[in-house]
């Protein structure tokens, strides 16, 4: 198996890359090659890095891991959801203080490939493996959320779990490309007004490395 696992910053999958270091013999014999690629923060660092990726490489899988964050305290720091559908949340035009996407104003059409409606949904299709955890809707934006009247905004039109940087961006391209992928993400903060004191970033990278060392096992059978 020919394995992609991407993520924005090498400090959010630092614990895998050591249990590779550690492990890439074991990993060779089960027939597993792992890439690692480190595309860079936000949607065009992602894109850029992804296309150049994919125009020379065809990975059996791809697998985006992150941290992330979450709307409303339902969902625990620490968790770790895989991402079934993305909106992109911020691209589109402001009309008399009111936002409108891509698909509100017409430039796009609804379900035009590799779009479901107005998001970008991972079917799972193909995939040896799927994690049993919880699955969750994303928005992905350039600009984190940190006042009410936008994130109340994006609750009311998309109705998303989890906030990222890179997550439709990854959707895209995987789609596009017809690449079997999962979204990993860990909750490291509440999207609300910013306060980095309440976030829990190394129980979040602790959780989603874990994870993504787990799910990397069952994939190569060891």
């Amino acid at each position: 198996m020919k394995l992609l696992v991407t993520a924005a910053t090498t400090l959010e999958i630092q614990p895998f890359l050591q249990f590779l270091d550690q492990h890439r013999p074991t990993l060779s014999a089960a027939n597993c090659d792992i890439d690692i690629l480190i595309a860079g923060i936000g949607m065009m660092h992602t894109a850029f890095s992804l296309g150049r990726y994919l125009a020379v490489h065809k990975p059996d899988m791809a697998i985006q891991a992150g941290i992330a964050g979450a709307f409303g305290h339902p969902w625990e720091l620490g968790q770790v959801v895989v991402i079934q559908r993305e909106y992109l949340a911020d691209l589109g035009a402001e009309d008399n203080h009111q936002f409108k996407d891509l698909f509100d104003i017409q430039l796009w059409q609804p379900s035009q490939p590799p779009f479901t409606g107005n998001s970008l949904v991972n079917t799972f299709a193909g995939l040896p493996f799927i994690p049993a955890l919880q699955r969750a809707t994303g928005v992905s934006v350039n600009l984190v959320s940190g006042s009410e009247p936008t994130i109340q905004r994006l609750e009311q039109q998309y109705a998303p779990d989890i906030e990222s940087m890179e997550g439709a961006a990854f959707h895209y391209a995987c789609l596009q490309e017809q690449v079997p992928f999962l979204q990993l993400r860990s909750i490291s903060n509440y999207v609300e007004i910013r306060d980095k004191s309440k976030w829990k970033i190394p129980l979040a990278v602790k959780a989603l490395n874990d994870e993504l060392e787990k799910t990397v096992k069952t994939l190569a059978g060891i």
